[in-house]
């Protein structure tokens, strides 16, 4: 297994540059007439939307004022003759941000939640399966952690006819465009070691399950904004470290502080011993309390414990392996970065330019909701980018939503020629030019 501490310093240079070139190559405020005109006849564009979180009940859907915009959109995207791909890049679909005193199928089955969901958003899915039929554009759909245990059969019937790429492994996926190996799109969970897929944890009381404790924390999340981000109703136990217990109590500590801080950053009128959190979700059928998730010890200093995702500290080299992840990432530093949309990028940047076994140089993720692009090296000096591609929830507090971005590939006859990779924004139903970056990656 390789390790990610021999690589850190190649990338805080590689960021430093980063910010310079991006910063030199476009005005943040240019708007851009038309993003999916390539100013000739072919049909080469790819387009990539992602973390659209179309939620089954409006009244508690992150994405509802933003609706009419996306429609919008996607009918130009329809319109557009040099729009050759729309990929979705996950979270097309909103399994977790349901209150956590709600359920979720409302007492039926994961088949008629996503009837609901293209339901109570008519007006997007109408416009997705409007460009599927019509065939100019090919759709393809990547899943994400809030969609991680919607199966393809379930997507192909509100999309039917949409291309799916999925790994072996349910709830992940990556997608490089047809003529365009070199591209990678992904939604970029699967090295979060709270959102990837988890079938190691919780088998003795959910057979089978694959979700992650993002799930609960999101769950609890969207009760929080649901009760209107009340004061806390509890207190969450304070744990201090097993000085005595090991590696293994040493990260079951760092997860106890990722939990304290959730608690607190989302706080719920609930007692954490109330069986609040209703599930009947992916193997779950019981009722759970917020102290069931959270590790827990019965004297200051003594043995760490923990009841649902018993051992999750211990299994991360083998999510890892499980979810296909080439270049492992430590427990450590995975359990104490869990929240920060840095790591999520440097993951690019290590997974496929950092890594010798990769050839990709354009790759894009989603997930964290913060729009942006990172110039790079690949292992052989060449230039590759990396971009985010936001979010279209209605709020994203300290940055934009309603993003999209736009690859126009080069010309691999004419030397001249480069690929360009722009994001946008839609905010008001104008498009503005984020950043763009280029390269060339055709001898």
């Amino acid at each position: 297994m390789k390790t990610i501490q021999r690589l850190l310093s190649a990338f805080f240079v590689i960021i430093f540059l980063s910010v310079i070139a991006s910063c030199n190559k476009s005005d943040p405020n240019e708007p851009e007439i038309n993003p999916f005109s390539n100013g000739g006849d072919d049909r080469n564009m790819i387009v990539v939307i992602s973390d659209l979180h179309l939620g089954a009940d409006l009244d508690y859907a992150e994405c509802k004022v933003n609706l009419p915009s996306l429609e919008k959109l996607l009918k130009q995207i329809k319109a557009a003759p040099n729009v050759k791909e729309l990929v979705i890049a996950g979270d097309l679909i909103d399994e977790w941000f349901v209150p956590a005193t709600t359920d979720t199928y409302q007492g039926k089955d994961q088949a008629d939640f996503v009837q609901r969901v293209a339901t109570s958003n008519k007006g997007v899915f109408d416009a997705i399966n409007s460009i599927i039929f019509e065939g100019n554009i090919l759709v393809t759909y990547v899943p994400g952690n809030h969609d991680l245990t919607i199966t393809a059969a379930h997507i192909e019937s509100i999309l039917p006819g949409i291309n799916q790429s999925r790994d072996a492994v349910l709830g992940l996926g990556t997608y490089s465009p047809a003529d365009y190996p070199k591209i990678a799109i992904e939604h970029g969970h699967r090295y979060n070691f709270f959102c990837a897929p988890d079938p190691f944890s919780n088998q003795d009381v959910a057979p089978g399950t694959i979700m992650p404790p993002g799930y609960f924390y999101t769950r609890i999340a969207a009760l929080c904004v649901k009760q209107g981000m009340p004061s806390p109703g509890d207190i969450t136990p304070v744990v201090t470290p097993n000085i005595s217990g090991g590696e293994s109590q040493d990260l079951l500590f760092r997860y106890w502080k990722l939990w304290y801080t959730t608690v607190n950053l989302y706080p719920i009128t609930n007692k954490f011993d109330e069986d609040i959190i209703v599930t009947n979700v992916d193997g779950f059928s019981g009722l759970y309390s917020v102290n069931e998730l959270i590790p827990n010890q019965s004297s200051s200093g003594g043995m760490i414990n923990v009841n649902l995702f018993n051992g999750i500290q211990e299994n991360w080299e083998a999510r890892q392996t499980y979810n296909n992840v080439p270049i492992h990432t430590v427990a450590s530093r995975s359990i104490d970065s869990v929240d920060s949309n840095n790591e999520t990028d440097y993951q690019a940047i290590l997974q496929y330019f950092m890594n010798p076994s990769s050839d990709k140089r354009i790759v894009v993720f989603g997930h964290t909701h913060d729009p942006k692009i990172v110039t790079s090296q690949d292992s052989d000096n060449n230039q590759c980018i990396y971009v985010n591609s936001g979010t279209w929830i209605d709020r994203n507090p300290g940055k934009t939503t309603m993003n999209f971005v736009v690859i126009t590939p080069e010309n691999t006859t004419d030397i001249h020629s480069k690929t360009y990779v722009k994001l946008y924004n839609f905010m008001n139903d104008i498009v503005s030019l984020m950043v763009v970056d280029e390269l060339r990656y055709t001898n």
